[in-house]
This record gives C-alpha cells, structure tokens and sequence, in this order.
C-alpha cells in the first residue's frame, strides 16, 4: 500500500462515537463495494492507527489505504461522506511513510447465543445416537466445552446491504468484530469489502501501521 486517506470521526454531546463509527463506516463498506475487483473483494484496504487505545477501542481514526493514489481518488469518499461534514474530517491523499512496520486486520468470526445452541443440540443428538445415552446427558457433558457467545474484539454494527435490498422489514444488523495482528513480513493480497484482509489460507493480505 502506497497511499492513503484518513478519516477522523468528531463526536459530541449528541452523537457518540460508537454511533458514529456505525455510520461511517457503513459509508465506506458502501464505496469499497461500488469499487470491488470481484463478487466479494476490494483492492482497497482500512487500517484503525488507534487500534486498543484507551476509550473506544477502535479509536476515532479509520485510514483508507490503496496501491494508486488514483484508486483513492475514483473512491471519492467526500462524496460518500458528504452527509457527515460536521463529523468527520477528511484529509487529502498522502504517501505512506517509508518503512512503516506492518500489521493485518482480519474479520473475527464469532458466534451468536442461537447459532451455539443449535450446534450443541446437533452435537448432542448425534453423540446420543452413537453412545445410546440421553440427549439431555450428552448435553451435559457438552456444556464443559460450549464456546462462549463473546469477544475481546472489538466491533461494529452494521447493516448487510444484501438483506436490505431483499427484505422490505429493512437491513438485518450485526456485529463486525475486528482483530489486529501484527506481522513481520509483507503480504500482497486483496481485501473485502469492508477493507479487511481476504485470508487466504494462513496468509493475511498486510497493510503498514504507522
């Protein structure tokens, strides 16, 4: 990554930065998929420089990186952000400072309440089936290693675009749960839509933190 944009989010007394988050960033989820490569990728990438600060944990920075500083600029995101003047502040596209050590940030995938309860039934029924125990016993036994329906991750809530063209009760939300890792060797590679590292295998596409 060779250039880059900051956004820098402007709370107040009436709009928390938590609530802000959810709307800009959902703007920029919104131009990264107006300028995908392919069904599911962006060559575009986000950073949060802030990252596990004191306060909000993603900070109040989010950084748009790309390749081309022409692919910042056919992103447009003072127009995608022209609703959030008062806000955010938008800088001019930069260079990225040589040198900058790197870092990944990957989607973390965590589970829901309901979606943990119906997996653990369909492993207690299928453990009954085979050990001729109780459905209600196996369950039992189950629960010492039943995941948690929580992260450390901090996240975001967001609306899925595909559910709220499709349904006329509106968008479906959920929470994007974001994990930082740091790297020591350069991944190439493309993003998705919401900016993060398109895991391929145990490779995670990098991005310079500085």
């Amino acid at each position: 990554m060779n250039y880059y944009q900051d956004i820098t989010l402007l709370p107040d007394a009436d709009i928390a930065l938590g609530f802000l988050w959810q709307k800009i960033y959902q703007q920029v989820h919104i131009a990264l998929v107006e300028q995908k490569v392919d069904a599911q990728h962006s060559a575009i990438a986000v950073s949060f420089p802030a990252y596990g600060g004191k306060g909000f944990p993603l900070g109040n920075k989010l950084r748009v990186l790309a390749k081309e500083k022409e692919q910042l600029e056919t992103l447009n995101l003072a127009g995608f952000l022209s609703r959030f003047e008062d806000y955010t502040h938008l800088k001019s596209i930069q260079p990225v400072p040589e040198g900058a050590p790197l870092v990944t940030f990957v989607r973390k995938k965590v589970k829901g309440l309901a979606r943990i309860e119906k997996d653990m039934q369909a492993k207690a029924e299928l453990w009954a089936k085979q050990s001729g125990q109780s459905i209600a016993d196996c369950l039992k036994q189950l629960e010492k290693t039943k995941p948690k329906a929580e992260s450390k991750a901090p996240f975001i809530w967001m609306e899925s675009q595909e559910t709220k063209a499709g349904n006329s009760k509106g968008a479906a939300r959920f929470p994007l749960f974001i994990e930082r890792i740091k790297v020591s060797d350069a991944q190439e590679g493309l993003f998705n839509c919401y900016g993060l590292s398109a895991l391929s295998g145990d490779q995670a596409s990098t991005v310079p933190d500085f």
